[in-house]
């Protein structure tokens, strides 16, 4: 997928509005790569496929219209604080390298959604939030998520988990510790990606 295609993915689901602050967000992104590292700068050229397209399909997936998102290990803001900008709900991003939550901060200050988004300079487990959707993207295995996260989670909430495959193998560790009802989306990003979507996630 294209550059274009991709911007053109978000403004035929989102509006040219979103599409528009994404852009606004991805160019403080590039700047302040330059200063600390939250995006590999072979990706630079690909930002809007690689990071932002990649990160607003958990929207889709989410299927809900607002409410509280909680995502795990934000980074450089992906995906939360690209979510933040297409979706209307309550953003926290959880993010425990000071710099990278500073910058956070000041992105949303500075594309007006600070009302909507805080950011919180530690990690989950010290996080004291309900979420109706928790996401994260390549954060530790299924299963030191939940364990970190778990508070975290109602009996309603969605966790997204965008990562590589996920295999038999570590579904059936994952059953013998927590209760789930599970399936997998393909990325529309990387053939070789996958969305793990949990519902009804609970320690056995």
């Amino acid at each position: 997928m294209t550059e274009d295609q991709a911007r053109d993915w978000v403004v035929a689901r989102f509006g040219a509005e979103a599409a528009d602050r994404i852009d606004h967000f991805l160019n403080l992104v590039v700047v302040e790569n330059d200063q600390q590292n939250l995006i590999a700068p072979s990706t630079i050229s690909t930002i809007w496929s690689r990071h932002a397209l990649d990160s607003v399909q958990l929207i889709p997936l989410a299927d809900r219209p607002d409410g509280q998102w909680v995502d795990i290990g934000t980074g450089g803001g992906f995906p939360g604080m690209v979510v933040a900008l297409a979706w209307p709900g309550k953003v926290a991003l959880v993010e425990p390298r000071k710099r990278r939550a500073d910058f956070l901060r000041d992105c949303a200050e500075t594309l007006g959604i600070a009302d909507r988004v805080s950011v919180h300079a530690s990690k989950i487990e010290a996080v004291e939030i309900k979420a109706d959707i928790i996401s994260a993207r390549a954060v530790a295995t299924v299963e030191n998520l939940l364990r970190a996260a778990a508070h975290c989670g109602k009996q309603d909430t969605r966790w997204l988990l965008p990562r590589g495959r996920l295999d038999e193998r570590e579904i059936k560790t994952l059953k013998r510790h927590w209760r789930f009802v599970f399936h997998v989306e393909h990325s529309i990003t990387s053939a070789d990606s996958s969305i793990v979507i949990l519902d009804r996630v609970g320690a056995r």
